[in-house]
């Protein structure tokens, strides 16, 4: 056992080694790390772009539950610009609950992208990204010894994705990192910071999230990660994000290159099921019951837009069949009606006529007007 567990650190730390040779563009870049990282290519990958109204809703999913967060312990942590992203190690004290087994922080790290381009995060949601994205990465503690030992196997991996949007104030929790970037421009620099609250890192609503397989999103990619992505997001303020876009590099020394753009397309979900821990008001209806309840609508109100312009044409002919109508032996339409008086005396009135002689085109309103202002009743 001991043999096996010192092989999975020899395969970790070369595949560290080699993970210097890639990219995110250009020849060594993300759309060629199958060649030399097959796993890359498989077909249970990370990132995704999570559609709402394709997800599964699972009422028994628990909510994560971070503990230690608050107080991540009295020794600094350790900030390094590994060439590829900033990452902040983290001590075994923070650990997860509500997952299937115990899992252990053991670093946490960033993903943006440049100034003046939208998008940065790795997964989006119904096809939005956002500026950044965080992730805490955690390893089964309860099985393995190590990260390096739990990366490859299934569900080694629990990592907690946290989309970061620009916001109006500035995020204090994210000056702990942010305002250490200067220290750290180089690729294999490093820092310590100060121990501070990790939890303030979290969007405050922890009950609402995303759940999935997948893999790591730089090589080797090991398809080994159970991922929660919150449907809540961070902000950060545009002067935060702006020190993260220009502040750090991918090389070491001269000639520079800005660190930029350090972030992985989505991948295919290949038939995976997306589970939610909760129900979205406008995904409550799947796309096909969305567009029937549309059609059923439309043809609603097609029926009684019909149905009022055929009633609309027949009091229109009804009316203009009462204004014709001639009274035998007169010239003018004179039109007699028999009304009772309250004693029931008969009495006959004359209807007022109109320009030419003839009844008015208004009578149906005229004549019960005239009728009721009579005090009698017609019989």
């Amino acid at each position: 056992m001991m043999f096996f567990t010192l092989l999975l650190e020899v395969i970790w730390i070369l595949a560290a080694v080699r993970g210097h040779h890639w990219t995110y563009e250009g020849p060594h870049g993300q759309h060629h790390w199958a060649a030399s990282y097959p796993e890359c290519g498989s077909s249970v990958q990370s990132p995704i772009n999570i559609q709402t109204d394709s997800v599964t809703f699972d009422p028994e999913l628990p909510p994560v539950q971070p503990h230690g967060y608050e107080q991540p312990g009295p020794k600094p942590l350790d900030l390094l610009n590994n060439g590829h992203t900033v990452q902040l190690s983290l001590p075994p004290t923070l650990y997860l609950e509500g997952l299937p087994q115990k899992y252990v922080a053991a670093q946490l790290h960033l993903h943006w992208g440049q100034k003046g381009s939208p998008g940065g995060s790795e997964h989006q949601i119904n096809s939005q990204a956002t500026a950044a994205e965080l992730h805490i990465v955690h390893y089964d503690s309860d099985s393995y010894h190590s990260l390096s030992e739990a990366a490859p196997r299934p569900q080694g991996l629990a990592v907690l994705g946290i989309l970061i949007e620009v916001g109006e104030a500035e995020n204090p929790a994210y000056e702990h990192i942010l305002s250490h970037l200067h220290k750290i421009r180089y690729k294999g620099q490093n820092t310590s910071v100060p121990p501070f609250n990790v939890k303030a890192l979290l969007p405050p609503l922890l009950a609402q999230f995303f759940r999935y397989n997948g893999s790591l999103t730089t090589p080797p990619c090991y398809q080994s990660v159970l991922w929660t992505v919150f449907s809540q997001r961070a902000q950060i303020s545009m002067g935060q994000l702006e020190k993260l876009q220009g502040t750090l590099f991918s090389t070491e020394k001269e000639p520079s290159t800005l660190l930029v753009q350090n972030y992985r397309v989505p991948q295919a979900l290949n038939q995976r099921t997306v589970l939610a821990s909760f129900i979205q008001a406008e995904s409550m209806y799947t796309t096909g019951e969305k567009l029937s309840i549309g059609a059923g609508i439309l043809a609603s109100c097609l029926c009684l837009l019909l149905a009022v312009y055929f009633i609309a044409r027949k009091i229109r002919t009804l009316v203009t069949s009462m204004d014709h109508f001639p009274h035998p032996g007169r010239r003018c339409c004179e039109i007699r009606r028999m009304w009772f008086s309250p004693q029931h005396e008969p009495r006959r009135h004359r209807l007022p006529l109109g320009h030419h002689g003839c009844l008015p085109l208004t009578p149906i309103r005229e004549l019960l007007e005239w009728g009721a202002g009579t005090g009698q009743k017609r019989l």
